[in-house]
């Protein structure tokens, strides 16, 4: 299958956010940018491997060179990556900790063959060891992958996360601290996800919340730091720490936090990419993106 019609070069316009969703990889990464061009995808999420085990397959032969070349012929971008969840680069455990942090460098090879821009990754879990242990272990661990790959251009992103169990990433301030903690803070970014930082407690839904929000992400982490975002409405209320993600105004969220977010002028280089549940044929993000695309004002 060869690409559809090359979109002209407005690659990364800035009047409004490059919206996307994630694809699955079945078939080939090259493939999943074909999938992405016909769900009406300006910019893309993919896993670079398996998300749910730990072997890596090696990449089809010419497999990295059709990605490439579909996305130039698409004009798709920028892509983002998201690493295995079986990843948990703030564990205690010695062992888990070094299997983590090797396959997290895989992970990276695979986005800088393929010219991946941002490896998106969620903070882990201390599994009791508390907080500043798990910070210490995760800043420690990027370090580690940081100084193993010294002229690699992937950058890492951290993600904000809902705080199930002993989950870290739910608090701004604690994102702040892993970007203070770090050798080479330059190497690294933010991926703020709606249904998470909600299910955390972050309000969004009204404009003096969302202004307070995003003041308190400006203060902690810094929004030159943002590069990418995770559109999700949530299953759950506000605060319940519970990562549920929900069809966009279909959950506790509403429409118009969406609306904010698409026109927050300080946002239209960010991509914003769907998580939000789907079937094989994609129907749900069709809907979805023609939704926040009617939001655009």
């Amino acid at each position: 299958m060869s690409p559809v019609a090359k979109l002209e070069p407005q690659k990364y316009k800035l009047r409004a956010p490059r919206l996307g969703a994630h694809i699955s990889i079945a078939g080939g990464v090259d493939k999943a940018v074909l999938t992405a061009q016909g769900v009406g995808c300006e910019s893309l999420q993919i896993f670079v491997k398996s998300s749910n085990q730990w072997r890596a397959a090696p990449f089809r032969e010419g497999e990295v060179e059709r990605f490439r070349a579909n996305l130039a012929a698409t004009g798709i971008g920028p892509v983002v990556a998201h690493d295995s969840y079986l990843i948990n680069l703030c564990s205690p455990d010695g062992p888990l900790w070094e299997k983590s942090v090797g396959a997290f460098l895989v992970e990276l090879d695979r986005c800088e063959a393929l010219g991946v821009p941002y490896l998106v990754t969620h903070p882990g879990s201390h599994t009791g060891a508390g907080d500043a242990a798990g910070l210490a272990r995760l800043s420690r661990a990027i370090d580690r992958v940081h100084e193993s790959r010294g002229k690699y251009r992937v950058q890492i992103l951290l993600e904000t996360t809902a705080g199930q169990g002993t989950g870290l990433g739910h608090r701004f301030e604690q994102l702040g601290t892993v970007l203070q903690g770090v050798d080479e803070p330059q190497r690294l970014g933010v991926c703020l996800d709606t249904c998470h930082v909600f299910a955390a407690g972050y309000d969004l839904r009204t404009p003096g919340k969302y202004r307070e929000t995003m003041e308190r992400f400006a203060e902690a982490v810094g929004m030159e730091k943002l590069k990418a975002i995770h559109l999700n409405d949530s299953k759950r209320e506000l605060g319940s720490r519970v990562d549920r993600h929900e069809q966009i105004g279909k959950g506790q969220i509403g429409v118009e936090a969406f609306r904010m977010l698409l026109n927050d002028a300080s946002l239209t280089s960010v991509p914003m990419l769907l998580e939000t549940p789907k079937g094989p044929d994609y129907a749900e993000d069709r809907i979805n993106l023609a939704l926040l695309r009617s939001l655009v004002e």
